[in-house]
């Protein structure tokens, strides 16, 4: 049987946090109805894949890039960058990497970008699915530090009562500052 990676992030469109990538490989039997475009599921949906991925140790990678690193090379570099890092961090070598989008990160394979790939293929489901809660994560925990700016419910996003606690109180640690607030 072939060993197929998908490999997606997560958190290009917030003014304020890391972007996260994942990459997974899928054992034969995982439970395929736990996946689906991780934007079209819940929180608690979401939560609930991760768990299985992690119960049956599947082999996912997870890789960050930072808010400074997002303002020095800019957000696409950034997102291949965290990419490059997670397929580094899952450790094996698969048959096939499937990526989501229209690039491919520096990986020391052959890797096929695919558009609306994590909508499209299980592998890359479960790499969004990962990346995407992994972030949520660290997003809800930062917000301890700073409680003001309501990471905790918005997640970085530029949602309007992040922009107006961003002029307010200015920028947090964990801004972007190449990113507009206004």
């Amino acid at each position: 049987m072939k060993i197929i990676c998908g490999i997606d992030e997560a958190g290009r469109g917030p003014i304020a946090g890391p972007v996260s990538a994942a990459a997974v490989v899928l054992p034969r039997d995982f439970p395929r109805d736990l996946l689906k475009d991780s934007k079209k599921m819940s929180p608690s949906a979401r939560e609930k894949a991760f768990a299985r991925m992690l119960a049956m140790k599947v082999p996912v990678g997870i890789g960050w890039s930072w808010p400074e690193e997002i303002d020095r090379i800019n957000i696409h570099k950034a997102s291949l960058l965290a990419m490059s890092r997670a397929f580094g961090a899952m450790g094996c070598l698969p048959d096939e990497v499937i990526v989501d989008g229209l690039y491919i990160p520096d990986i020391p394979t052959s890797a096929r970008a695919m558009v609306k790939a994590d909508a499209l293929v299980p592998e890359v489901m479960a790499a969004s699915i990962a990346a995407k809660v992994v972030r949520d994560r660290w997003m809800i925990r930062y917000s301890w530090f700073e409680p003001d700016y309501g990471y905790e419910r918005h997640k970085g996003y530029p949602t309007r009562a992040h922009r107006e606690v961003c002029l307010r109180l200015g920028p947090s640690p964990i801004q972007r500052l190449s990113f507009r607030v206004r």
